[in-house]
């Protein structure tokens, strides 16, 4: 990785310098490069440089839908001031950064994704009823860090915002043309945030956890002390807000699912090389995430790629084993595309192809609960009745099997659930711009909220029978199953968005034998 450039007033500019220990520690990390920055360097790098192209910016897709968005939400708020920050760079290891990626919220309301734009924040101002966007109670600014002009010292020294370094940031009116949205500099502010605030004047809520300097300014201006309650309102609102996903979400969801679609293919053809590898596991996880670079963003999530044993640890990240014919492989991937949106697909393959006896019971087992859990998930239906629809097929398959301790029945009783020792998770989760969308609404709107056409969730039953567990016979033992697709509510009952990816074992064996050969 290149190192910084940081201009000094030293006429050692050129020179490694020794710095005394009494040189603050923030500031010891530019002590390892060589920094320019004598007058001479900076005027010869600030000047000679041509006109840049002109503006190739164009209203986004989104845009077209971002403002309803804006206006159902400010329809909960009247009145108040909303403060939705995209956030900022969060430090991976000393002075290097994750890749940027918005809060979800922002990204919603303003359809900017990728890693755009780091410290925005999108502000909702009240104005009265009907006199704001769209006729709505609220008016849309953008408060952003703009492109800074090459005669600057951030166009040469800033290694986080720096053209040189990051490229040319767009320009407030690019940003405004893509949106939609009023835009202002972001040195504006804290002044726009302060305005009319008081004991009896505007409340200011912003979105918890987004970004703390954000937060801290909030703090400084705002007047009561209740604040905080509200801002974890604003919260619940933005996630609730996405529990029903318009047309152009939608849009994304489908998209999102094909490019997944095709990287579980690419997996397939790399399963020799991964068997071959002594870390095979990190074979799949690296084919799958090269495809998520690609084609989309990046992945939606760590990637779980399980092989045998590794298959009954729920959340298996590590992926640094072996991958062996006649085992099993549980592969848990989504591609999260440009505007963040995400898919989550699982499938249990098996290694060189083909299920053993054992394996297809399993296997089969949780395919009906899968199927039996699709049977529900229409509108007016509860999101919970989805889970409870595939947890009956679980207990009585254990049931027949003579896993059991007591009947299937006794263990369905809330007070028992002997079943899931083998499946301890839930069956279903909402699904879009986070992988675990909607996870701050309310749960009378959420665990316990009645379908409607538009939402979107998984539905992945499991089971898992690991191998110290001495209440299964052996031949069970070691082999772990998850069966994921991402669901759409239609109007007349679901769609399997991920159908594409067979999901019937004899299906998945033609399809994998024609990848391979």
């Amino acid at each position: 990785m290149s190192q910084d450039v940081t201009p000094e007033t030293s006429p050692t500019h050129d020179e490694a310098t020794p710095q005394s220990s009494e040189q603050p520690l923030e500031d010891r990390g530019s002590n390892r490069s060589l920094r320019p920055g004598s007058a001479t360097f900076v005027s010869f790098i600030t000047s000679g440089w041509g006109e840049r192209p002109a503006s190739s910016a164009t209203r986004a897709p989104a845009a077209d839908h971002t403002a309803a968005r804006r206006s159902a939400l400010s329809a909960r708020f009247p009145g108040e001031r909303l403060v939705v920050p995209a956030g900022t760079y969060k430090v991976r290891s000393n002075d290097t950064d994750y890749r940027f990626r918005p809060h979800a919220a922002f990204a919603h309301l303003t359809g900017l994704g990728m890693e755009q734009e780091p410290d925005a924040v999108l502000v909702l101002h009240p104005v009265d009823d009907g006199a704001g966007d769209d006729g709505s109670g609220h008016t849309a600014i953008l408060y952003l860090r703009p492109l800074a002009g090459r005669d600057t010292d951030e166009f040469f020294s800033d290694s986080r915002y720096g053209e040189f370094w990051v490229g040319a940031r767009p320009t407030l009116e690019e940003i405004e043309t893509t949106t939609g949205i009023r835009t202002a500099h972001i040195d504006d502010l804290r002044d726009a945030l302060a305005k009319d605030v008081g004991a009896d004047g505007v409340q200011v809520l912003v979105v918890p956890g987004a970004d703390e300097s954000i937060e801290a300014v909030v703090e400084e201006i705002r007047a009561t002390e209740q604040a905080g309650e509200r801002d974890e309102k604003l919260a619940e609102a933005l996630s609730e807000l996405r529990l029903v996903k318009d047309a152009h979400e939608i849009q994304q969801m489908r998209e999102a699912v094909d490019v997944t679609i095709d990287g579980f293919a690419k997996v397939v053809r790399a399963l020799p090389q991964a068997v071959e590898h002594r870390r095979g596991e990190r074979v799949i996880e690296g084919t799958f995430v090269g495809h998520a670079r690609q084609e989309g963003n990046q992945v939606g999530y760590e990637t779980i790629a399980a092989a045998g044993e590794h298959a009954t640890t729920l959340h298996w990240t590590d992926n640094d084993g072996a991958v062996r014919a006649g085992e099993l492989v549980l592969i848990d991937a989504g591609v999260e595309i440009d505007s963040l949106y995400t898919a989550d697909v699982t499938r249990t393959l098996p290694v060189d192809g083909t299920f053993t006896e054992v394996q297809r019971r399993v296997y089969q087992a949780v395919l009906d609960a899968a199927d039996a859990a699709f049977a529900v998930a229409v509108p007016g239906a509860k999101f919970r009745d989805i889970h409870a629809a595939a947890m009956d097929v679980i207990a009585h398959r254990l049931d027949e099997w003579g896993l059991l301790p007591v009947s299937a029945q006794e263990a369905l009783d809330p007070e028992n659930q002997h079943h899931r020792r083998w499946m301890v998770h839930g069956t279903s989760h909402h699904l879009g711009i986070d992988v675990h969308d909607c996870a701050q609404a309310r749960g009378e709107l959420y665990l316990d909220g009645v379908l409607e056409p538009g939402m979107v969730f998984t539905i992945e039953p499991g089971l898992y029978f690991k191998s110290d567990d001495l209440l299964v016979p052996a031949e069970y033992r070691g082999i772990g199953v998850r069966i994921e697709d991402d669901v759409l509510v239609t109007a007349d009952g679901n769609e399997n968005l991920s159908a594409a990816l067979p999901r019937d074992p004899d299906a998945v064996e033609a399809w994998m034998a024609d990848l391979l050969r």
